[in-house]
């Protein structure tokens, strides 16, 4: 029997009954994987995951290992955790939840920092504090559950946290690099994204004073962003103005007191934002977004605000 021969007889070397697949990753939403992906930052959301504070917040005996800003009220926090969802479901938002109250680490409802969405699937984060060590293999359990395919999960000695990566269009995406994510997991990020064809990728440094790209840079429609004064490198703005963007830049008591900036948008010029942060709104509103305010004080002394919670699994398109 000739080599060719060989391989026609038996299907699992090509021959008869072996039947090619077809199509991308993409095309087998419904299929195989849960519909998932987000080309943008504004594009309308679909479906978020994230974690409803369980016992775990009440076991917290230091807030500064835990690196929070303070110690909520556990019912408190919970009671206002509900009616962000709510909100989101208001607005016709799946909310899926991570799961569990026993043994979960106090940070996990700052789902956003444990991954980030790219338009061929997740990426697994891999935090850079002891303290939030693991969550990322209780994320990458959520997301497989739910059907959703992880195209990485950072790995060797680099560190990423989704709350620094935002891709703007599908032709730009910004990654930063500072304290919780370093040059090597940026450098893996940013493999990734050119070879899914984002187009433009920018590195952005941090301010030693901020925590995330999320706590200085929120997009709100196609072509408003809102900006944080001072937290970030002037490569930022300067590449937002060069892709047509108007760019608000929130008062520094709003920023650092109300985190104004962290904000989710629900589609282009639909905008969920922090409750307590008058001018903020009033800059947004004169630009022609709408504001929806979630007061979430007590979540907020984690350290984080809306973006931070809201881990986004589909949004459409702009």
């Amino acid at each position: 029997m000739t080599m060719q021969q060989y391989q026609q007889r038996y299907s699992a070397l090509g021959g008869e009954g072996w039947v090619p697949r077809q199509g991308s990753l993409r095309d087998e939403q419904d299929m195989i994987w849960t519909v998932f992906g987000a080309f943008s930052e504004c594009g309308r959301l679909r479906s978020v995951l994230m974690r409803r504070p369980g016992s775990e917040i009440e076991m917290v005996e230091d807030t500064r290992q835990a690196l929070w800003m303070g110690r909520p009220d556990a019912a408190k926090a919970r009671e206002q955790h509900d009616a962000l969802a709510e909100l989101y479901r208001a607005h016709g938002v799946c909310v899926h939840y991570i799961k569990g109250d026993t043994h979960q680490p106090p940070n996990l409802y700052f789902v956003r920092d444990t991954f980030a969405m790219t338009p061929e699937g997740a990426i697994i984060a891999r935090p850079a504090s002891r303290v939030r060590a693991g969550e990322e293999r209780i994320v990458a359990h959520a997301l497989a559950q739910l059907g959703i395919p992880i195209v990485l999960s950072v790995h060797g000695c680099g560190t990423f946290e989704g709350a620094d990566f935002m891709i703007v269009n599908e032709d730009l995406a910004f990654v930063a690099q500072g304290l919780r994510t370093n040059a090597a997991g940026a450098d893996q990020v940013e493999r990734l994204l050119a070879g899914i064809g984002i187009a433009e990728v920018v590195r952005v440094e941090l301010g030693a004073d901020c925590m995330h790209l999320d706590c200085a840079l929120g997009i709100v429609t196609r072509n408003v962003a809102l900006l944080a004064p001072g937290k970030v490198s002037a490569a930022l703005a300067e590449t937002l103005y060069h892709h047509g963007f108007h760019v608000i830049t929130a008062p520094q008591s709003e920023v650092e007191i109300g985190m104004a900036v962290n904000t989710v948008a629900i589609e282009p010029g639909l905008v969920i934002l922090p409750a307590g942060n008058p001018v903020t709104r009033a800059a947004l509103e004169r630009a022609g977004v709408a504001c929806r305010e979630a007061d979430i004080s007590e979540l907020m002394k984690g350290g984080g605000a809306v973006h931070c919670m809201t881990g986004v699994l589909c949004r459409e398109g702009i």
